[in-house]
């Protein structure tokens, strides 16, 4: 199994508006990726007001496949939606669950 992790800088003067990334943007996520394999998705919010990031989104799949043959036929659909909801540069972290 797979986790993209999508981290989005805590950076100061910045925005990031939980309620739309939660209910717009993942309910958008799970729509879209659900067919291509999508297993599960998460977010994190950071308890810690000094966390290097504000939000962490978590998209389960059961292969990197999986998770290649959905995410680049709507990664342009997901980049416009991003103004929705943050003004910052996500990161990306593709993992191989390992335990």
């Amino acid at each position: 199994m797979i986790r993209v992790s999508v981290l989005y800088p805590n950076e100061k003067g910045k925005k990031f508006d939980f309620d739309y990334y939660v209910h717009k943007h993942m309910a958008l996520a799970e729509r879209l990726l659900g067919p291509a394999g999508l297993v599960r998705a998460e977010v994190d919010k950071s308890a810690d007001a000094n966390s290097p990031f504000v939000a962490v989104g978590h998209l389960y799949f059961n292969s990197i496949e999986d998770f290649q043959n959905g995410f680049f036929v709507h990664a342009p659909e997901f980049g416009a939606d991003l103004v929705n909801y943050t003004d910052t540069i996500p990161q990306m972290q593709i993992s191989e669950i390992i335990k």
